[in-house]
């Protein structure tokens, strides 16, 4: 689990992303893409074209950190804009991050069987 700081902004950057980049990449498309400061504290989390991949960038005032998540089934869910960023909650980011539908909370595959 991402250790997340009371009072932390998440942002979804709308768009794809380049997968393949490292963390001084994606900290430089924050900053030019999304006029935001990587180094300010926030939380940001960019996708890959087909949506089963996930980056997510923050800075804790000591070092960035780069966290990723693939999804074994299902895609995650994007919002719709095309240009930007959206501001979530810590909670939609954890239904985000399991596969969940955020916005209406439902499951986006669930498994058939235990085994």
């Amino acid at each position: 689990m991402i250790p997340l700081p009371s009072g932390v902004r998440v942002w979804i950057a709308t768009g794809h992303t380049d997968m393949r980049r490292a963390m001084q990449s994606l900290a430089l498309a924050v900053q030019e893409s999304l006029e935001r400061d990587p180094h300010a504290g926030d939380l940001y989390i960019l996708w890959g074209r087909r949506g089963l991949l996930v980056k997510i960038l923050s800075h804790d005032g000591l070092g960035m950190s780069l966290y990723a998540k693939r999804l074994d089934h299902g895609r995650f869910i994007w919002p719709s804009t095309s240009v930007g960023a959206v501001s979530i909650s810590a909670a939609q980011m954890a239904y985000m991050l399991e596969g969940i539908d955020w916005w209406t909370p439902q499951l986006s595959w669930r498994p058939q069987s235990g085994g």
